[in-house]
């Protein structure tokens, strides 16, 4: 059985949009600052994918190949 995982990191981001380390880095950062987390706190793939605008299927397709 896969499971499925609940956090996003930069990595994933870097996959999914094509974007360098850093730019990826900084997206969760602007994203984190939107939904006033809290720098320690993770970022969820589904707060990701509404931020985004991008479908949950691609999303999660992407981060789980």
């Amino acid at each position: 059985m896969k499971t499925t995982r609940v956090c996003i990191y930069p990595k994933d981001v870097q996959c999914i949009t094509g974007k360098t380390y850093t730019q990826a880095r900084l997206y969760l950062k602007k994203i984190k600052k939107s939904l006033n987390k809290e720098e320690h706190q993770l970022l969820s793939v589904q707060e990701f994918y509404h931020y985004s605008g991008l479908p949950y299927d691609e999303v999660l397709r992407s981060i789980t190949d």
